[in-house]
């Protein structure tokens, strides 16, 4: 397949370059024949100006002789206009002949030759005008060929064989280039075929693997679907076992302590008894008389530093079970949260958020924060869930809160792609970096331990943010406040079974 690839951006690199240079050489051909084609049409153009001065030349000749044989004022004018015509007409020619040393010199001979054969003319005209009539008659009946005549033809024969030359030659090179340009085009659009012909075959050999690869995946597919739906049911069987046995465990747990607590409460009844009959003794063996009215035995010094060791380990061990107690009693409300089945339902977060802020006030009071709800989109889910989980994130932000500075709490949120994203941001004591996944795991609290808690309350929010299909997460820092993101769908139906 990595050959396959490389050969197909090798051919369509191939086919780029292919066009590329079939282009340039296009464009440089079709330049090269525009310049021979030019110089076909100057070859012509010089060709038609010699026929011109000829013309030119011919017909003032022919005006001249009618004008000496009949003196009619219109064939003077005719003379006058095709000889003033003459000579410019040979200077276009030598301009049009600059590129072509043969040709200048050939040019320079046919002006001097025009140029004579136009005082000729004028000679006959001017007798004619001097009323010399003999004379021009003689000049009539006497004229041949003048030499200046043959010149002409000569010359003009010359300039004529020269650009026919010309022109076959630059007629061939045209004609040469055109068939470059031919071959190349037909040479360039056979390579592209093949080309094109190479990559279809690539391409179709490509898509019947990928038709293969797909096929491959879809089954590979159906087979993980069957094994995700068995995983997935051993997943909720094993999951249901764990609340099961943690429920069971925390509840058997419970029996235990309680008969703790009730020794415990016995045995601080027996501690009074004990050292006030240990009082007694000590005040009968001293001899003291006994009163008839009842009052507190004192202990001697040691008698006392040991019942004061004594209730400090009653004190200790009560205190151990009041924390057992409390955190057994965390684990089956979680178990019991784990085990309840959600009931989506179309929530407006701003009434929920701002009634969960004003079942708090009193605290916030006492903490002198303030509570701030921003807009908030609705989302379909479970109110109680969502209740649980921003109850804790802003009971937890008053918890933290700097002493002395003025609590500053605010829950703002926004859509994206089909999810809704909560933000509960204080101006609290922050979290240290290395402390955001703790904070989250179950029993495990970070920073100075000065408020009361279980290092439960995170752990819950994110269980239950989880369950729902969503994800959540901190950014924060020491002294610099705490941010918790909550992303949730807004549409939680399908998050809504239990898991």
């Amino acid at each position: 397949m990595r050959q396959r690839t490389i050969w197909q951006i090798a051919l369509l690199s191939a086919g780029f370059a292919i066009l590329i240079a079939i282009g340039a050489t296009s464009l440089y051909l079709l330049n090269v024949a525009r310049n021979e084609a030019a110089w076909v049409v100057h070859t012509i153009e010089a060709e038609n100006q010699i026929s011109r001065v000829l013309l030119d030349l011919r017909s003032a000749e022919s005006a001249a002789r009618g004008y000496l044989l009949t003196q009619n004022r219109q064939f003077l004018d005719d003379y006058e206009r095709g000889a003033a015509e003459v000579i410019p007409a040979t200077d276009t020619l030598a301009r049009l002949t600059t590129d072509n040393p043969i040709q200048i010199r050939n040019t320079a001979d046919l002006r001097a030759a025009a140029e004579a054969r136009l005082k000729e003319l004028q000679t006959s005209i001017d007798l004619i005008k001097r009323n010399d009539l003999a004379a021009a008659m003689d000049m009539i009946r006497n004229s041949g060929p003048p030499a200046t005549v043959n010149l002409i033809g000569d010359i003009s024969n010359r300039m004529q064989r020269e650009e026919d030359r010309l022109l076959a030659l630059r007629g061939e090179t045209a004609s040469r280039s055109r068939s470059l340009s031919t071959v190349v085009t037909l040479a360039g659009a056979a390579l592209i075929v093949l080309l094109g012909g190479l990559s279809i075959y690539l391409v179709r050999q490509s898509s019947r693997e990928r038709d293969q690869a797909d096929q491959r995946l879809r089954d590979n597919n159906l087979n993980l679907e069957a094994m995700v739906d068995e995983r997935t049911v051993d997943l909720r069987e094993a999951n249901e076992e764990i609340q099961r046995f943690a429920y069971i465990v925390s509840h058997d747990l419970r029996s235990p302590l309680v008969n703790i607590m009730g020794f415990t409460s016995e045995l601080e009844e027996l501690r009074s008894d004990i050292f006030n009959r240990i009082a007694k003794l000590h005040d009968a063996q001293a001899g003291a008389p006994p009163t008839a009215e009842p009052h507190q035995p004192v202990l001697a010094d040691e008698d006392k530093k040991l019942a004061d060791d004594f209730s400090e380990a009653l004190g200790f061990i009560k205190s151990s079970i009041g924390k057992m107690d409390r955190l057994i009693a965390a684990i089956l409300n979680l178990t019991r949260e784990g085990r309840r089945e959600f009931r989506p339902e179309s929530l407006d977060m701003q009434e929920l958020v701002k009634g969960i802020g004003a079942t708090v006030a009193h605290q916030a009071l006492e903490a002198e924060a303030h509570i701030e709800v921003e807009q908030l989109p609705g989302v379909f889910g479970d109110r109680l869930a969502m209740e649980q989980i921003f109850s804790n994130l802003i009971d937890n932000a008053l918890k933290y809160l700097t002493p002395g500075v003025p609590g500053q709490i605010v829950v703002r949120g926004r859509r994206k792609l089909g999810f809704a994203i909560f933000e509960v941001s204080d101006n609290g004591r922050g979290i240290d970096p290395k402390d955001h996944q703790r904070i989250f795991e179950l029993f495990r609290r970070a920073g100075t331990q000065d408020r009361p808690g279980q290092g439960i309350g995170l752990a819950h929010v994110r269980a239950l943010v989880r369950r729902l299909g969503g994800s959540m997460s901190v950014d924060s820092e020491l002294n610099n406040g705490s941010t918790f993101i909550v992303t949730l769908p807004l549409n939680q139906i399908k998050e809504g079974r239990r898991s």
